[in-house]
């Protein structure tokens, strides 16, 4: 920070002298005024939207999205009803299925929160997607991604991007971006969204140790891997997280697990994770790629209000050419073969909302 200051100073003293009256003290202020809104990472909620916009975005540039407005439509129901319980229910939430085969899920803030197909074949039944869903809904509740990229001062701007709010909003969206998809949440953050999961999953009516029975599914899926890897493979340790979720959801007196909507609504399979198609290094999306982000067809841009995807508004400007830090990470948590599994080509949202109305009739369902 301190040589962009220098170089502000520099470039002003080359100006013509009638310019430099005011102009050091003015780019010395508006520098330190930039050092300060980085340091503080302090967001108002439409810059917190507008950044969970632009981290989505780049999320389905990379997976791709499921068209199945079923599907979504389902998966929106579900998380309208956890998001209620949640500390920020008038959040305008979205909740989008990604188009992999790998088992992830990502929240990123303002109220946004993907899950994979690949998942939803993982999940058994509804009280363990509520728990997923409620894993990421904490995320975005306790700022878990603006606390992390602040925490590991990730955002760094020098002299040429000194153009106040937007610059750092623009910076944050690429670290924000770079830390979700690399997990890098510490141990207290996962341990964290875990106790709000089951919070929230026990107030919704669903049996919050389910969380721990998915962990436990997809431990022994990734048991042949020798490496960490795909959804929640960080630190701490999965063995840990499900045995700390189990004392948890010990004393829950919930106990709806609402198998057969959930099977009526998703038909996804697991995969093998030895049959996961994935990209290779240098391939878009990972390292090395140098190739422009897919932009969404404005026809699809959702119109009306309600919970989900037709709360989203399009994000201002198309991300450019990706740096290599965000190529780098454009693969899954972990670092098998969910990292780099292959998504779809279409990052387009689904027009789908649902009313206050049919969220109430949906919880009744929870039994």
């Amino acid at each position: 920070m301190k040589q962009s200051i220098v170089m502000v100073v520099l470039l002003a003293l080359a100006s013509p002298v009638h310019a430099q009256l005011g102009g050091v003290g003015g780019a010395l202020k508006k520098a330190q005024e930039i050092k300060q809104k980085i340091g503080d990472l302090t967001f108002s909620e439409e810059e917190e939207r507008k950044l969970g916009e632009d981290v989505s975005l780049k999320i389905r540039q990379r997976f791709g999205v499921v068209q199945d407005a079923n599907v979504y439509r389902y998966v929106m129901l579900v998380g309208a009803v956890m998001a209620q319980q949640s500390e920020r229910p008038k959040l305008p939430w979205t909740f989008i299925v990604l188009d992999t085969d790998g088992v992830n899920a990502f929240a990123s803030p303002g109220g946004f929160v993907h899950v994979t197909r690949g998942a939803l074949g993982l999940i058994a039944n509804e009280a363990e997607l509520a728990g997923v869903l409620g894993h990421e809904i904490a995320h975005v509740t306790r700022k878990h991604t603006i606390n992390a990229i602040q925490k590991n001062n990730a955002i760094k701007l020098g002299s040429d991007q000194a153009g106040g709010r937007a610059a750092v909003i623009a910076a944050a969206a690429n670290a924000v971006y770079d830390n979700i998809i690399e997990n890098a949440y510490d141990r207290g953050d996962e341990l964290d969204a875990d106790k709000v999961s089951i919070e929230l999953t026990q107030k919704a009516g669903y049996k919050p140790s389910t969380l721990g029975d998915f962990l436990n599914r997809l431990a022994e899926r990734n048991n042949s891997q020798k490496e960490r890897n795909g959804l929640f493979a960080s630190h701490p340790e999965t063995k840990e997280r499900i045995t700390k979720i189990g004392q948890l959801a010990a004393a829950a007196k919930a106990t709806a697990l609402v198998e057969a909507r959930y099977k009526t609504n998703i038909k996804y399979r697991p995969t093998d994770i030895t049959a996961i198609a994935v990209v290779a290094d240098g391939s878009a999306g990972l390292a090395g790629s140098g190739s422009s982000p897919k932009e969404p067809e404005k026809k699809e841009e959702p119109k009306s209000k309600g919970f989900g995807l037709s709360s989203l508004k399009k994000a201002s400007s198309q991300p450019q050419k990706e740096s290599s830090q965000v190529s780098a990470s454009g693969g899954a948590r972990g670092i098998g073969a969910d990292r780099a599994a292959k998504g779809g080509s279409n990052p387009n949202l689904v027009k789908v909302s649902v009313s206050a109305s049919e969220v109430d009739a949906f919880k009744k369902g929870i039994v």
